[in-house]
Formats: C-alpha cells, structure tokens, sequence
C-alpha cells in the first residue's frame, strides 16, 4: 500500500496515513482527532448522523457549516456561501473539541480530503504547527479493518487551549484581489471541469469562471483508490498548470465557496509548494456569481 510523503508526526508531510495513525493513536501522547464529515445538497445534521453511527476511536466532531465557517447572509453574498469563520469563534470551537497548542491534530472526512482539508488550512492559516489530513479518511480506516466508535466518544474532550494567532498565516484574497491574480498570475480554479466552462452549473447563478483562471479540478489531486497521488506526481501535475516549488509569481485557488480550494492548496503542499505562498480567494465562485455585473467566461480558455 502506498504511503503518503513521509511521516505524519515527524516529517514535513501534510498527510498521514491509516496505519501511522493507528500507531500514533495507541502511543502515550496521541494526537487530536477530528471529524469533518460534511456533504453538499445534505443538510448540517448529516455530519453528525454519520459521525453518531461510526467514526474513528477518540474522534470528535466539528461542522463545517458551524464551526469551519461563517454564517452568510441570505441569500449568498460577497463572500460566498462559506465564508471564513471568526477567528476567535474558531479558536473557541476548536477548544471545544480539544485542540491544543502543542499537541498534534489529524482531521478526516468521509475520503477524498476535501472538507478536512477546511480545517488543515483554518488550524494552519490561524497558527497551528502540526494539523495532518488523513489519507483516504473514514473509508480507508475503515477499509483497512480498523475499530470504529459508535455515539460520542467514551471520555469526553477535556478543554484545550488553542488561541488563534494575531498574525494570519496565508493570504486570502477578495474578488478585486482574484481579478488581478487572474491578470498577472496563476488563478486556479478547483470545481470540476464542467463548471469551469460553463456547461453546467448545479448551485450558483451564473455559469462559467473568473476570466483568466486555470482549470485545475481536486479530482485530479487523486489517484483511483481515492488518495493523494504521490508528491512527485502532484509536482508534475501543477508544474503543467504553471506552479513550481519557489514559484516567483502570485498564485491563488477558488472554488465554488471556498472549502474544496483547500484541497488544492494541500495538494501543492504535498507537492512542496509552500502554502504560505499561495491565497484563498475566499468568497469564490459563489461570491463572484453574486454580482452580475462581474465578468464571466466560459469555455477551455
């Protein structure tokens, strides 16, 4: 079985991996575990559902519609349909469920990465040192044979101490900022190919993208069993869309609301692209579709 990048707990990794985490977790200082099942078109209690009928031992469970992002107004505004949470309702939320500075934090969803990856770049972006993705999430561990945990966890998650940083950790952009990284930079586009070029769209008002983005789909981020394809793979996948390990250029990644862009930018971290280096452009596809007089294009280009 493939293994992900190096080490989870002591390499510079992004990822780790079933059997790694089963080992970590039955060491003396295991790392926080958290739960991230989120699913579009399901409503917020579905994560919890889903959680409450299994989940990894030890694990607890975050919403991503609670606690991974702001509230919008209604309907989706500027800042798309998830904005970023407050940064102290976040920190309070992660407290919540345990996290501490100085413990490690491995986050997983059902297993493509994509709404994990929300909270890897939330725990990173406000100052976290070690948040890792588990690789293949709850289907792999699951796959692997591995015990699952029904209900709530049987020891409760004692109090931790996690404050977000004053000083944020990537950049986030908004639709001004986008629109000039598409001009003079690499602005990559996560959805699906399909919606990059306008021949379908399933939720927002208009079809197309941001003139100027690359189409670059998650989906491409993985391999056929449903995980990260190798770092090297990955370097080579971005290097073909423009974007190297110290790419001197601007580069920034939307989505549909800003969750799966993530992904990508975990993908580039698997890669050895610095993360720092790369923007969220936070209200995405959804925030640029609010305004009908931004421009859209559509098709390959």
């Amino acid at each position: 079985m493939r293994e992900p990048g190096t080490s989870p707990l002591s390499g510079t990794s992004p990822l780790t991996s079933v059997e790694q985490l089963a080992a970590d977790l039955s060491c003396g200082t295991a790392p926080i575990l958290l739960d991230i099942r989120w699913k579009l078109g399901e409503p917020s209690e579905y994560g919890l559902g889903v959680y409450l009928r299994g989940h990894i031992p030890g694990a607890h469970y975050v919403s991503l519609d609670q606690d991974l992002a702001e509230h919008p107004d209604s309907p989706v505004g500027a800042r798309g349909r998830h904005p970023l949470p407050d940064r102290e309702r976040f920190a309070a939320a992660m407290r919540q469920a345990g996290v501490r500075a100085d413990l490690p934090v491995v986050v997983y969803d059902d297993g493509d990465g994509t709404q994990a990856a929300r909270a890897w770049w939330l725990l990173r972006h406000h100052g976290h040192p070690d948040v890792r993705v588990l690789d293949g999430g709850f289907a792999a561990w699951q796959a692997a044979g591995r015990t699952v945990e029904e209900g709530e966890p049987a020891t409760r998650a004692a109090e931790g101490d996690f404050e977000a940083a004053v000083r944020d950790v990537f950049a986030v952009l908004d639709h001004d900022g986008a629109a000039a990284v598409a001009a003079d930079g690499t602005l990559l586009d996560a959805r699906a190919g399909a919606r990059y070029r306008g021949e379908t769209e399933p939720v927002d008002p208009a079809a197309g993208h941001v003139p100027g983005a690359v189409s670059a789909p998650t989906t491409e981020n993985l391999g056929t069993d449903g995980r990260f394809r190798s770092a090297e793979e990955l370097a080579e996948r971005f290097a073909g869309l423009g974007v190297e390990p110290g790419h001197a250029g601007r580069v920034a990644v939307y989505c549909g609301s800003g969750v799966t862009a993530t992904h990508e930018i975990l993908a580039m971290a698997v890669a050895g692209i610095d993360p720092e280096g790369v923007a969220l452009y936070e209200g995405s596809w959804s925030g640029w579709a609010s305004d009908p007089s931004r421009p859209v294009a559509t098709g390959e280009h």
